[in-house]
């Protein structure tokens, strides 16, 4: 008889989790969380997503296209993710290629450690 209450109530217990297991999952499903974290100025992170059209806006209305932040140029990011069109546009507002950061890394260096070889190729050529 002992055995059979505590086997009937470890099946409630199981019975219950999994009750609420599947509640809590039908209700996850409906929720979606997106996180990224983007940091620095406006045309770096601009650089960083990808987003071409916003960096020429940001050109056009006066970004400097020189400025670090995070210690990392524009340009510097544009390299590092292989961003080739970016780069190209960059370069042709005035980027300057041969600017170090505090560990002494250039965008060309960002583009070797990262394997973007299109990156590597037009910075060799901007030198």
């Amino acid at each position: 008889m002992k055995k059979s209450v505590i086997s009937l109530g470890l099946a409630s217990v199981a019975f219950v989790n999994v009750s609420m297991a599947s509640n809590s999952t039908s209700a996850a499903k409906n929720e979606i969380t997106v996180s990224a974290v983007y940091e620095g100025t406006p045309l770096v992170v601009a650089v960083a997503k990808g987003d071409i059209d916003t960096v020429k806006k940001f050109i056009e209305y006066g970004a400097n296209v020189n400025e670090k932040a995070d210690d990392m140029s524009p340009l510097m990011t544009a390299a590092r993710y292989n961003k080739v069109e970016i780069i190209k546009v960059l370069l042709a507002a005035g980027a300057r290629p041969s600017d170090k950061n505090e560990k002494g890394y250039t965008a060309l260096k960002y583009a070797q450690l990262s394997n973007a070889a299109e990156a590597v190729a037009i910075l060799k050529d901007a030198k």
